[in-house]
């Protein structure tokens, strides 16, 4: 599903260049629930911008559920995105004038008009993270934890085989964080999506089902959560 093969990522040349990345190898199976956690500089928002196809490694290989995203041209990678992976950011990225259900909407809404399947999946998807009350609600009359409720819902619109959290917790309370994880954790068990998660929170990584440990831009640690 997703594989590393001795990706490196450079920033700048000669003796000012950034080494954010170094020679990493990994493999995470289709279904799989990773926590990466590491220290600001550590690389792992680095790591997390090549597995969203952001950007690209300087040297070595990423394949992205069977896809070599070098080989890809620009048209291609925004459409692989658009459609092969679910991004939740910290800040959300909710647009404010349009409502929740326009929102999760947003990914398809982007490539054509949503059909009626779509609008009702999209309606389904706001329902299962508990927001069928909140459908035509704009981000500024919901809570953080609602407007987080919306973000998982649209990072599962496309239904892509990838998902990706950047600290999906970092703006809400202890509870609702609980909360989010655990909504975001069935979420991805209902649907056999791979989720990556990038965090801080030593308690938010213990949701996943595995933790790989960055430092100075290199795997220090992968291990199994039991």
């Amino acid at each position: 599903m997703i594989d590393l093969t001795a990706a490196s990522k450079q920033y700048g040349e000669g003796q000012s260049a950034v080494h954010a990345l170094k020679h990493v190898d990994l493999h995470i199976d289709a279904g799989e629930f990773v926590a990466i956690m590491g220290p600001s500089g550590s690389g792992k928002s680095t790591l997390l911008n090549l597995l969203s196809a952001l950007d690209q490694p300087s040297s070595g290989t990423v394949r992205l559920d069977g896809r070599d995203i070098a080989s890809l041209s620009d048209d291609e990678v925004t459409l692989f995105r658009r459609t092969r992976i679910g991004l939740i950011f910290q800040f959300f990225n909710l647009l404010p004038t349009l409502t929740a259900l326009e929102n999760v909407l947003l990914p398809v809404m982007l490539a054509r008009r949503p059909g009626a399947e779509e609008i009702r999946r999209a309606t389904d998807l706001l329902g299962s993270v508990g927001l069928a009350h909140r459908v035509h609600h704009k981000p500024g009359m919901l809570s953080g934890g609602e407007m987080q409720r919306v973000a998982i819902a649209r990072a599962f619109v496309c239904e892509p085989p990838i998902l990706l959290a950047d600290e999906p917790t970092g703006n809400l309370d202890s509870a609702t964080g609980a909360d989010v994880l655990q909504l975001l954790n069935l979420q991805a068990r209902e649907r056999k999506t791979t989720v990556v998660m990038v965090t801080h929170d030593a308690n938010a990584a213990q949701v996943g089902s595995r933790l790989i440990q960055i430092r100075d831009g290199k795997i220090h640690s992968d291990q199994a959560i039991t």
